[in-house]
């Protein structure tokens, strides 16, 4: 919500530096200085979190900073009795392990190897959606369909009004729709979208080509801000054990800013060679490469806890799969499409784990 926040204000400084003659430019350019030097000098009064003074053995600051996060000295006892618990556990586990091994073992241990996979995917779907070319170059975007500069300033304004504005439903969802459902009902949404603005960049010019891609695009953000924007920071930082979760994260995080990174630098050649509506297309076809994935690679996750989530990834990857294939998807086509009340749906993981209490099973003991 924040990170929308940020596109936000700047779409809107750099619509009210647009009369400051042929230098607006560098205003624009030099914006992001002004709120990092207060926000450097703020840094330092900031202070570490709870976990990290109790991984310093300063328990005493722990508990007062953590006495500032609870209403009820108890809790304050509860959550740092439960940290301790956490960090000894985590010492145990990484007893003899270093960075560099963990590393290999995203890959190497089965369980840590499909959270791996899981996380990649939402981070590079983050990326094949296409809100970077949005985000970054929505303003050559607009232009490139025929708007003015100062029409194309102001589009790009109302479309990071729409991307903020539309974060908040995910504080609502996240946790009852699910990580994995709103992907999945949104992804769809972002593609049909996504082409409808390109293909209307091919219109004549006009008022109606204008207020039609904006439309478009507004309802592309708006899908956008609720799913795939706040879903793979969360879903990353979940799926891992604890043994593997800083270097797991790390993974993720570094997935996502590399092929940011990438578009960014690609994006403009894109627009230039096959023009906006063919870089929209593009796009959305990598929004249906990203919804299947999703639905092959990526498992529910919400309010489970780490030992569900164990049994969650010890389900290998090529029954999960069948699984969404050949059950899954007949049941949501009878339930959704044929509106059949009675369509049941067997569950993947039986009670008690079923066969990914096998599985994992057969793991631990490796």
């Amino acid at each position: 919500m924040l990170t929308a926040f940020d596109i936000f204000l700047g779409t809107a400084f750099n619509l009210a530096v647009w009369n400051a003659g042929p230098n607006n430019w560098r205003f624009m350019l030099g914006a992001p200085f002004i709120p990092a030097v207060p926000l450097l000098a703020l840094i330092y009064f900031c202070p570490e979190s709870p976990r990290w003074y109790m991984k310093k053995n300063r328990y005493a600051e722990a508990w007062k900073y953590m006495d500032k996060l609870r209403n009820h000295p108890i809790q304050v006892a509860r959550d740092i009795f439960y940290i301790h618990s956490q960090l000894e556990l985590e010492h145990e586990l990484l007893k003899g392990s270093s960075y560099g091994k963990r590393v290999i073992e995203l890959f190497t241990i089965p369980r840590v190897r499909r959270a791996t996979i899981a996380a990649f995917t939402v981070m590079i779907a983050q990326k094949m959606c296409g809100i970077n070319i949005i985000a970054f170059y929505s303003t050559t975007a607009f232009k490139e369909a025929g708007q003015t500069d100062f029409q194309a300033l102001l589009a790009s304004f109302g479309f990071g009004l729409v991307n903020w504005v539309f974060a908040f439903p995910a504080f609502w969802t996240i946790d009852t729709f699910g990580r994995r459902s709103l992907l999945l009902f949104t992804f769809p949404q972002m593609m049909w979208t996504l082409l409808a603005a390109g293909l209307c960049t091919i219109l004549p010019l006009g008022t109606a080509r204008t207020a039609l891609v904006a439309l478009f695009v507004y309802l592309f953000a708006a899908f956008h801000s609720p799913g795939e924007g706040p879903v793979p920071s969360a879903y990353s930082a979940e799926v891992f054990p604890l043994s593997h979760r800083e270097v797991g994260m790390g993974f993720a995080v570094a997935t996502c800013l590399f092929w940011a990174a990438v578009l960014g630098m690609t994006s403009p050649f894109l627009l230039r060679s096959a023009t906006t509506a063919g870089a929209f297309g593009v796009y959305a076809g990598f929004n249906l490469v990203a919804l299947i994935l999703i639905f092959f690679l990526v498992p529910e996750t919400k309010r489970k806890t780490l030992e569900e989530l164990d049994y969650v990834f010890a389900v290998p990857s090529g029954n999960f799969a069948k699984y969404q294939l050949t059950e899954a998807l007949p049941w949501w086509i009878k339930r959704y499409v044929f509106w059949r009340k009675g369509a049941k749906l067997r569950p993947l993981y039986q009670e008690g784990g079923g066969e990914a209490k096998e599985e994992k099973k057969g793991e631990d003991s490796a």
